[in-house]
């Protein structure tokens, strides 16, 4: 597999891994096919991961009005007119997106075979929503098309991920890692660095605990607080220290030198709509956060890979 990108970045973006496969841009399309979440229907939890407000991240779906077709074409004709896009990843974002039985998971993820120009699927979900017979059908699409797992862990600390309600363990996230990789499914973890009360030194051992497992993608964003969570009430009532811009680009080198250099890195900056955050306002700005950490990375005259025993 090819390592670091062909795009002048010191990692290996995204979007250069999907050049090396198709030759040419592949858009992401952002679905959101009304799953919920076992954190949230007191399945193992209630109220949700204190940071979550999925209107923050997937807020260009349209769930209360718009059926998957109509998500994916609106979506489609977007990504054509902007970008001129002829190949597409139907990425099933929302909430737990392997959360209901797998007779109505299949109807749903057979919606793209109605879709020539969609290349890839990509499900977001959670460790403990990822059941043997859900892997089975997700692994049944690899032979159409490119087929990754998306799993959250956001931290390698377990007293973080009770700190956060998350609902689920470290242990869960290797489980269910070494289970998707059994089924041929390469999985991308995301990551969130400046989870309150997190140290460097913990997360740092989220990337090492990342590289240990060999996933093959990773995203990583900065702790962002946005309106109607409850961290952001619990931030207004007493505040915690949020990472600023440089902080979190020496974060992200940090992590990244010490996860292998084949490792895809899907994402370093999040869209945030601006009139749903609280703090910290940089992080609005996705192309300034890329380009602090390209720029850590040329200060530092380092590159992904570089601390992770990786000899390419």
């Amino acid at each position: 597999m090819a390592s670091l990108s062909n795009d002048t970045k010191n990692y290996r973006t995204f979007s250069s891994y999907l050049k090396e496969i198709f030759g040419c841009r592949v858009h992401k399309i952002s679905i959101d096919a009304g799953f919920t979440c076992p954190n949230r229907d007191g399945t193992c939890g209630t109220g949700g991961c204190t940071y979550c407000n999925n209107d923050s991240f997937s807020y260009n779906t349209a769930r209360s009005r718009a059926s998957v077709e109509e998500q994916l074409e609106e979506g489609m004709t977007y990504v054509r007119k902007r970008f001129g896009a002829k190949k597409f990843i139907a990425y099933f974002q929302a909430y737990s997106s392997t959360y209901s039985s797998p007779d109505r998971l299949k109807k749903t993820y057979d919606i793209v075979k109605s879709y020539p120009e969609i290349v890839g699927l990509f499900i977001s979900t959670r460790p403990d929503c990822a059941a043997e017979e859900v892997l089975d059908l997700i692994s049944s699409y690899r032979e159409s098309y490119l087929t990754w797992l998306e799993l959250g862990l956001q931290s390698a600390s377990d007293r973080t991920l009770k700190r956060i309600n998350r609902g689920h363990t470290v242990a869960d996230f290797s489980d269910a890692v070494a289970r998707a990789n059994k089924h041929g499914l390469p999985v991308c973890a995301h990551v969130i660095l400046g989870l309150p009360g997190e140290t460097r030194k913990e997360m740092l051992e989220t990337a090492r605990y990342l590289g240990s497992l060999k996933v093959q993608g990773v995203k990583i964003h900065a702790l962002h607080l946005v309106k109607n969570t409850l961290l952001a009430a619990e931030y207004q009532s007493r505040a915690f220290p949020l990472l600023t811009l440089p902080e979190y680009a020496s974060l992200v080198c940090d992590l990244l030198e010490r996860i292998p250099s084949d490792t895809v890195v899907q994402r370093i900056a999040v869209d945030v709509p601006g009139e749903m955050l609280v703090g910290p306002e940089w992080c609005i700005k996705k192309r300034k956060t890329m380009a602090a950490v390209q720029e850590e990375f040329k200060r530092r005259n380092s590159r992904q890979g570089i601390l992770s025993g990786d000899a390419a």
